[in-house]
């Protein structure tokens, strides 16, 4: 999962989670959180959210809402005064680990004296056909190879003129 382009495996997640994640009638007017001024304009936004939340759970170990609201929480425009720090929402993380729980990906457990949702080996199962869908789709396409540092900058000689301090300080005067 590592060695694989991030972005491709969240798609690839995402259509696997299609028929879990159902997205409400409500989600095409909500915004993601109080520091956006929009809704997301992409379609399927709910699935791929749902797929970004389950590999964070499984980085981050047993996670709840508030952790989950920070990370994908962003900077409020405040208009003049300095940008801060708004959470996501609550209400939708919630929705959608509810949702990954009845399709039994997810699952609620204590470690330790942390408490919050887990991946179940469903989910683990889940993940690493997605990447390794991804690997195969990441090799499909065609690798542009970058040019060295040394073609990019080409050498440039200037000479300089040494100029003697005497002539240093007559030029000064002048």
């Amino acid at each position: 999962m590592k060695d694989v382009n991030h972005q491709i495996l969240v798609e690839k997640l995402a259509t696997k989670l299609s028929d879990v994640a159902v997205q409400p009638s409500w989600a095409e007017f909500v915004k993601t959180g109080h520091g956006k001024q929009r809704p997301p304009t992409r379609r399927d936004w709910w699935q791929v959210r749902a797929a970004a939340v389950l590999l964070s759970v499984e980085k981050l170990g047993p996670v709840g809402v508030s952790k989950l609201r920070t990370k994908y929480g962003t900077r409020k425009n405040r208009g003049y005064k300095p940008e801060k720090h708004a959470d996501g929402s609550g209400n939708i993380l919630r929705k959608i680990l509810q949702q990954l729980e009845l399709g039994e990906v997810l699952k609620q457990e204590t470690k330790g004296v942390h408490k919050g949702r887990v991946v179940t080996k469903k989910g683990q199962r889940l993940i690493i056909d997605a990447s390794k869908e991804a690997k195969v789709e990441e090799a499909k396409k065609p690798k542009v190879e970058k040019p060295s540092k040394k073609e990019d900058k080409p050498e440039i000689k200037t000479e300089q003129k040494k100029v003697k301090p005497a002539q240093k300080a007559k030029k000064k005067k002048d």
